[in-house]
């Protein structure tokens, strides 16, 4: 690129130059004389090439705000029917005088009474359970067996008692063996059967 500010010994080689160029060439003579007299125009700006311009600073862009943490959506809790517990309420009450027995005040009877009323509310409750579900102990190990519960172990099927402390494996006795229900052969309702009726009242005529 031409240097557009030369020097002493620099503008001594172009008026040098120049002088013979106008002496031997009439129309280089002729651009001279026309850049004489034309007005000067002010001194151009260095061109600045992109990369070299100054680029302004940036304004600080404003944090983000931090995302909320997802939340799972709470599990809806499911209602349970009275009409099966009213249900079963009535079978204990048919076949084993339940609620009688539960109802009456037993401080006025022996023990000796108690025991004997309580053999039939025990055989009639027994007969339901059995006629209406199918019942299984949790654990099939006997009851003092020891057993160790690995991680992931179904909390809602074992519950731990005594010194429970850290994380699994466990190791204890089982203490009991638990209950679940793998069948329930509840009698079918009539529509117009009201199940908070769990004894009707009897009128001897």
């Amino acid at each position: 690129m031409t240097d557009m500010n030369p020097g002493f010994f620099g503008r001594i080689g172009i008026a040098f130059g120049a002088f013979f160029g106008i002496l031997g060439n009439a129309a280089f003579a002729g651009r001279v004389q026309r850049l004489r007299e034309a007005p000067l125009a002010p001194e151009a700006a260095p061109e600045v090439s992109p990369e070299a311009a100054p680029q302004a600073p940036k304004a600080p862009q404003p944090p983000k705000p931090a995302a909320a943490p997802v939340q799972p959506a709470p599990s809806a809790l499911k209602e349970a029917s009275p009409v099966a517990a009213l249900q079963l309420l009535g079978l204990l009450q048919r076949d084993a005088r339940f609620i009688d027995f539960v109802e009456e005040d037993i401080a006025k009877y022996s023990d000796a009474d108690i025991g004997a009323a309580a053999r039939l509310v025990h055989d009639g409750c027994r007969a339901v359970l059995r006629e209406h579900f199918s019942i299984k102990p949790v654990r099939g190990e006997a009851e003092g067996t020891r057993v160790t519960l690995q991680e992931g172990f179904d909390a809602a099927a074992v519950r731990l008692t005594g010194n429970v402390v850290g994380k699994p494996p466990f190791s204890g006795s089982i203490s009991h063996r638990g209950w679940k229900v793998e069948d329930t052969r509840l009698p079918k309702l009539a529509p117009s059967h009201d199940a908070s009726i769990v004894a009707p009242a009897e009128v001897e005529l």
